[in-house]
């Protein structure tokens, strides 16, 4: 399994949408985590806005090694899980970023009236703490939700009992516009006060259901005792509570406590999303490729996978959703929505595991090299089973019959790998038989390699139409091989590809790059076969020329060959340089020869 990482100099590839990214150093510990209502946007902008930004921001930059982001529906979500995020990992730079302190938070005093209030001092004996928030504007929205909801003093006054009975306050301002119920004269009971207080508690932890529910009910209770105006109130809240939740992704905030898999599988690999769902909102995701080790059944495959993501987040949910069917689970209910708002999540979900499968593709089709894109285009174009790494051609060669040759030539990973190649004379043929050399030769190349135990080629190509071809698949057949090497032939006038045992050949395109390299390989086992041929016959023509001279044996005739290569060179060399090298006797012998068959020449 991996993670859903991206490299620094791959931001550009990351989706539009709204989430939340997380920066990882060197040592793969996270260093900041932010929300974006655009990933692109806000992730470059690290990379692309060096004059605009302070020395701590650059320091981040260049620490950052790897990018992970989590896909979300809306800013709020994303405000949501950056801030889970913050509070599980504590990253750094979330602390140190903006001028060595930490982010706000908003605070619920310990006083006998708690405020809320925001604050950038952490002081755990003054109150209990929300947050950090990354963004103030965030913030401050919450805040101004639950001003709206709930009538919290703004006032740093000491109200102890013993103060508002000497009566030391009076109201201000906020409690003559309705803002405040006037607790500092005891205008509001210190139980009522706290009913408000845990209210908005429940929003800060983002459980929002609950409040939800509670105006509901009181609004259901005023209209039944016919106290319509109240009503009314409660319905406004209500209505300004659901307004701000509608920027969340959960219509139904009801939804608590679940766990959501969305799963997808492309040949042995599972592209696997993980959310956890607390009162309506994400409060974690995790995106990982798995891929089973052994040949299991996908059901059996998919419950550890679940059990192992359940067993990593402290899991205990009772409902998970996803796409696939997993069975065997006590206690826990697995669904498939069809429709409603687990669908959406279960939507989000694959999103986050699409984008995944697409990025990890794409980059590992940027890091081909162009060779590497021609063998799969090959491998395609041939429908062979696994990327043709190794190939080898064979060609014969033989000019008004006279000595056969034949050449084998060998590709790996696309270039030629020249300490491969192999010539080979004719040895079982009499005369000029295509067919019969082919069959020769590919026999003596895959016995060697069967006998040694070498690995065998991924691919075979035979310069020839359909009789080489069969020629050359007997000798397989005969060599317990056939099937087991992938074997084609390229016939020569028409660039047509022949399949063994098939009557008609495949036409690849001429501007397929697939049969630009077939042609290499064809033409280099031709250039390889005639080389080979040239030189053959070369040599017999100047052993057949010495042959004719008396007194020149074996002996003399290799030393020459070795110095001189061809008849043409020994032809004209000075008469005191053959003797320096067989001796002047043997030496007047070959210089009169040449220079006598000059003559009459002329």
């Amino acid at each position: 399994m991996i993670t859903n990482r991206f490299a620094t100099s791959e931001y550009l590839s990351l989706p539009n949408d709204p989430g939340v990214y997380k920066f990882f150093d060197s040592e793969d510990t996270i260093i900041y985590v932010g929300k974006a209502k655009n990933l692109t946007k806000r992730v470059s902008s690290y990379f692309t806005k060096s004059s605009d930004i302070n020395r701590k921001t650059a320091r981040l930059v260049k620490e950052i090694e790897s990018i992970e982001v989590v896909i979300v529906n809306s800013e709020f979500d994303a405000l949501l899980l950056e801030n889970s995020l913050i509070k599980e990992y504590q990253p750094k730079y979330n602390i140190l970023l903006k001028d060595d302190k930490s982010f706000p938070s908003i605070c619920i005093s310990n006083e006998r009236f708690p405020r809320i209030y925001s604050t950038r001092r952490i002081n755990t004996s003054e109150g209990v703490y929300y947050g950090p928030y990354t963004s103030v504007k965030a913030m401050n929205g919450v805040l101004e939700l639950i001003r709206k909801l709930y009538t919290i003093r703004t006032c740093s006054l000491n109200l102890s009992p013993a103060n508002i009975r000497a009566g030391k306050f009076k109201v201000c301002l906020e409690y003559h516009i309705g803002n405040c119920l006037g607790p500092c004269e005891g205008l509001q009971t210190e139980e009522k006060y706290r009913e408000d207080i845990e209210s908005a508690r429940h929003i800060l932890k983002g459980n929002l259901s609950v409040v939800r529910q509670n105006y509901k009910q009181l609004m259901n209770e005023a209209a039944s005792e016919l106290k319509f105006e109240a009503a009314q109130q409660y319905k406004d809240k209500l209505d300004l509570l659901e307004k701000f939740q509608s920027k969340s992704l959960i219509v139904n905030p009801s939804i608590n406590d679940i766990d959501v898999l969305g799963i997808l599988k492309d040949q042995d690999k599972y592209y696997v999303n993980y959310m956890k769902i607390q009162h309506g909102s994400i409060k974690l995701s995790e995106t990982i490729e798995a891929k089973s080790k052994i040949d299991e059944p996908e059901e059996e495959f998919l419950q550890i996978l679940l059990f192992n993501l359940r067993s990593k987040f402290s899991s205990f949910s009772r409902e998970v959703v996803t796409n696939k069917e997993i069975s065997g689970w006590e206690n826990v209910e697995i669904t498939n929505p069809k429709i409603g708002d687990k669908k959406k999540l279960l939507d989000l979900s694959l999103k986050n595991s699409s984008f995944f499968r697409a990025d990890k593709l794409r980059r590992q089709e940027e890091s081909k090299t162009p060779t590497e894109r021609v063998l799969e285009i090959l491998q395609k174009d041939l429908n062979l089973q696994s990327l043709p790494k190794h190939i080898e051609c064979f060609d014969n060669s033989n000019i008004q019959g006279t000595n056969p040759v034949s050449s084998m030539v060998c590709f790996k990973n696309g270039k030629p790998s020249k300490k491969d190649y192999r010539k080979y004379n004719i040895k079982t043929v009499v005369g000029p038989d295509d067919f019969a050399s082919m069959r020769e030769v590919v026999f003596r190349r895959y016995k060697h390699l069967k006998e040694e135990e070498l690995s065998l080629p991924d691919l075979v190509i035979i310069d020839g139409g359909k009789g080489q071809l069969s020629s050359a698949c007997e000798s397989l057949k005969q060599l317990d091989l056939y099937g087991s090497i992938p074997i084609v032939g390229i016939a020569k006038k028409l660039e047509e590809i022949y399949y063994p045992e098939d009557e008609f050949p495949i036409h690849i395109s001429k501007k397929s790059p697939s049969l630009k390299l077939i042609q290499h390989l064809r033409d280099e086992a031709h250039r390889f076969a005639i080389t080979f041929h040239r030189q053959k016959r070369s040599k017999a023509a100047i052993v057949s020329e010495l042959d004719q001279i008396a007194g020149i044996g074996p002996s003399t005739k290799k030393t020459l060959l070795q110095e001189y290569k061809s008849s043409n060179r020994i032809a004209k060399v000075p008469l005191d340089e053959l003797s320096q090298l067989i001796g002047k006797a043997k030496a007047e012998k070959i210089y009169n020869h040449y220079n006598k068959k000059g003559s009459a020449k002329s």
